[in-house]
């Protein structure tokens, strides 16, 4: 009797020729959450399974693999060869002592000389005859004890399902560059997306003096926690604040959120391209902000060229979005109590429906080409 770990996964099964391709990259992605552990990974029918491990070391392992965008569920089984007696065995271990109960039996092999449910019907009635403080219900069980008899000889039987992260791989759909602040948005943003199967690299603006370090800081914890969801990312630094004196020093001060939000879109194509990304992804909801406005999204837009800009977020509201922060771990980081860029020179009047052409004369006044070009060369890259 060997204790393993069933994964299943959920949308891979559709896709058809290209099933292979998906499927590679899921076990090098649950491959590289399980670094450092001692294991194996199996292929098994539609499924995958976690074999000679430490079995000390199975909370530590489905907390990582729950990370894992592509997997479905997850059960701790036992792995026993396909006889009766080693099935009850097994069975007597996952099942309750009492309370009711119920026994399903999937038949994959059906040289099997018992069908599903004469199975079910035997190991049930054995459990009863052992445990007398359980009886059956077969509609709204207590505890179900599952027994799936496998092609190969082996039989899995488990208890329950552990939900895991859905989605499809990453790496599957291509590289986004993601805008992370360190607000509560960005991140969830590239979560969202990178359970879609996109790899995610990221860019960060700051302001320093104007912000402190420990913003900095702030924001490389919260690529850290993105970063156990997307086997790892890359952390593009730039310093913004000439750009934002400029802005202060020449411009309406209204158009302060405005203009900067475009030299960001700038820089971050010139990022994007680099480092191959195929996309650009932002935190932005609509009407959560000023800035956030339909108006001030198509004034960030104007300045792209050749990228789709991704915002996840758009149609959540703030509550929407906290729960998903606390739910992928980043929350209580978030809300640590350090400015961003954006803050610095905020205008206490700031235009929310800036009209494009305003923008543009707003901006004739900098020397855009220039700027740009001064911020990218403070670029720091910290790979996580």
């Amino acid at each position: 009797m060997e204790k393993v770990i069933i994964i299943r996964y959920c949308e891979l099964h559709l896709k058809g020729k290209n099933r292979g391709y998906f499927e590679r990259i899921f076990a090098v992605n649950m491959e590289r959450a399980l670094k450092g552990v001692k294991h194996e990974i199996r292929r098994q029918s539609g499924r995958y399974l976690i074999e000679n491990f430490d079995e000390s070391e199975t909370e530590d392992i489905i907390s990582r693999l729950l990370k894992v965008f592509g997997i479905h569920t997850l059960s701790v089984a036992l792995k026993v060869k396909s006889d009766m007696g080693e099935i009850f065995a097994a069975a007597s271990e996952v099942s309750q002592k009492s309370g009711t109960f119920k026994v399903e039996t999937h038949r994959a092999d059906k040289t099997f000389p018992l069908n599903s449910m004469q199975v079910s019907a035997q190991i049930g009635g054995r459990l009863l005859d052992v445990y007398k403080g359980l009886s059956v219900d077969v509609h709204e069980p207590q505890n179900l004890v599952n027994i799936d008899i496998r092609e190969n000889g082996t039989t899995l039987v488990f208890g329950s399902f552990i939900k895991g992260a859905d989605g499809m791989p990453v790496g599957s759909a291509g590289k986004g560059l993601l805008l992370i602040s360190g607000g509560i948005d960005s991140p969830v943003a590239g979560h969202m997306i990178a359970k879609r199967g996109m790899s995610i690299e990221c860019l960060h603006f700051h302001s320093y003096p104007y912000t402190n370090m420990q913003a900095k800081e702030k924001v490389i914890e919260l690529a850290e926690v993105l970063s156990r969801y997307t086997c790892g990312t890359t952390l593009n630094i730039i310093k913004v604040t000439h750009i934002q004196e400029e802005i202060h020093k020449k411009c309406n001060g209204e158009y302060m959120v405005t203009l900067l939000r475009r030299f960001m879109m700038r820089i971050a194509e010139k990022i994007a391209i680099k480092c191959g990304a195929q996309c650009i992804i932002t935190g932005e909801s609509l009407g959560q902000v000023a800035s956030q406005t339909i108006e001030g999204m198509t004034s960030s837009n104007a300045v792209i060229r050749s990228l789709p800009v991704l915002r996840p977020l758009c149609g959540f509201d703030k509550n929407e979005i906290i729960a998903r922060s606390k739910a992928m771990g980043a929350y209580d980081i978030s809300i640590l109590p350090y400015e961003d860029c954006c803050t610095v020179f905020l205008p206490k009047h700031p235009v929310t429906k800036p009209k494009l052409s305003d923008v543009e004369a707003e901006e004739a006044k900098l020397d855009v080409e220039a700027l740009v070009d001064e911020a990218l060369g403070t670029l720091e890259i910290v790979k996580i």
